[in-house]
């Protein structure tokens, strides 16, 4: 009974640290500093202090939907889940890197497409045996969607493309 309670546990854990390690190094990587203020942005970027609980609201979603597809899907399935899973949060935080560390949205811009991709599969792999999941995935991809058209309006208007 002990160790199927640690079993049950071991999904939530891992989606948890997953969430802390990701926005903890994404969020060390955007530096809004002069570099960024000196940028043009457009009326339309939402304040910078939406950011934060945006994401945070993103990485809590996206936690409960990955628990559930490992919960609710077999063996194979969680491995492609928790591959795209991998993959995706490699990228996520490759395009704070891009964007504020080296100072590059241009070569963002290109990086956000595919991450936006990655987002794909974690919509599309669980909508058969946790629809749930790929539902709590949306928020991500549309925010995505918006982060996507923002950095490409900042290229554009910077003359940075």
């Amino acid at each position: 009974m002990i160790q199927l309670a640690r079993a049950s546990k071991k999904p939530i854990l891992i989606a948890v640290l997953l969430a802390i390690a990701v926005g903890g190094i994404g969020g060390a990587a955007t530096e809004i500093g002069p570099w960024y203020y000196t940028l043009v942005k457009p009326a339309w970027q939402p304040p910078d202090w939406a950011f934060g609980p945006v994401w945070t609201l993103i990485y809590i979603t996206t936690g409960i939907a990955g628990v559930r597809a490992w919960r609710l899907g077999d063996p194979e399935q969680r491995r492609f889940f928790l591959g795209a899973m991998l993959i995706n949060c490699v990228l996520n935080i490759l395009w704070s890197l891009l964007f504020f560390k080296l100072q590059r949205p241009d070569i963002a811009l290109m990086e956000v497409v595919v991450l936006w991709l990655s987002i794909v599969p974690l919509v599309w792999l669980p909508r058969t045996y946790s629809p749930a999941s790929s539902l709590l995935m949306l928020p991500y991809i549309a925010w995505v969607s918006v982060a996507a058209y923002l950095n490409w309006t900042i290229v554009r208007l910077n003359g940075l493309g």
